[in-house]
């Protein structure tokens, strides 16, 4: 099987959840390791501020991923987040409190160079150091410019989505994805270079009682 790394869209760092972060009277566990010197990992910060997309996200990411080695940089387990401000991260890298008032003041707008700028020139070394015969999956919208104008004019038609993406809300990709994870299977992707990325909504999904709690280690 080919090497495959997976691009995570954003958590939303203006949101409520994240408010609750940036609260000076946060004393639970996650908001005072944050202020620590040492921080927390991106990934962990996003999953609060998120929620089920983005933890559904993680914990595909981390289940699936193919790094071609373990040991390069900016691959490291295979998942790396799209931030507003310092392009593709992995979600291991240690962020604080400082980092996330920094993503929460810029707009995720695929004309906006802070954004931009970054995001095109990480991935390019991304793209450098994986080289050509690993598989690139987003893991986001591909509805919208935001990702998709940037990551196609580096990776062509090496760029790859989920095929049952299409037509989902945000919620229902992340249950999708926790689904996969207990289950244990991949979902198919396609290019998004001349993929229909606009489709009409699938039935809603049955619910599964306590999914979260039975990936949680996983992410």
């Amino acid at each position: 099987m080919p090497p495959r790394v997976f691009l995570l869209s954003p958590a939303n760092c203006s949101g409520p959840r994240a408010q609750m972060l940036f609260s000076e009277r946060a004393r639970f566990d996650l908001a005072t390791r944050l202020r620590s010197r040492t921080g927390v990992a991106l990934g962990e910060a996003f999953s609060f501020i998120s929620g089920l997309y983005f933890r559904g996200k993680l914990a595909y990411a981390l289940e699936f991923a193919r790094p071609p080695e373990p040991d390069l940089p900016l691959t490291a387990s295979g998942a790396l987040v799209i931030t507003p401000t310092a392009g593709l991260r992995a979600a291991e890298t240690a962020v604080t409190l400082e980092a996330l008032h920094a993503f929460a003041g810029v707009d995720i707008a695929a004309a906006d160079p802070r954004y931009r700028t970054p995001l095109r020139a990480s991935a390019a070394a991304l793209a450098e150091e994986v080289g050509t015969e690993c598989e690139v999956v987003l893991l986001g919208s591909v509805a919208s410019a935001k990702y998709v104008d940037v990551l196609l004019e580096v990776f062509d038609e090496r760029l790859l989505f989920p095929r049952d993406f299409v037509g989902r809300g945000d919620m229902s990709r992340g249950g999708l994805l926790l689904r996969c994870v207990r289950a244990g299977e991949e979902l198919i992707y396609e290019p998004v270079k001349g993929a229909v990325r606009h489709g009409r909504r699938p039935p809603k999904l049955a619910p599964i009682q306590g999914i979260l709690r039975s990936v949680k280690g996983r992410s």
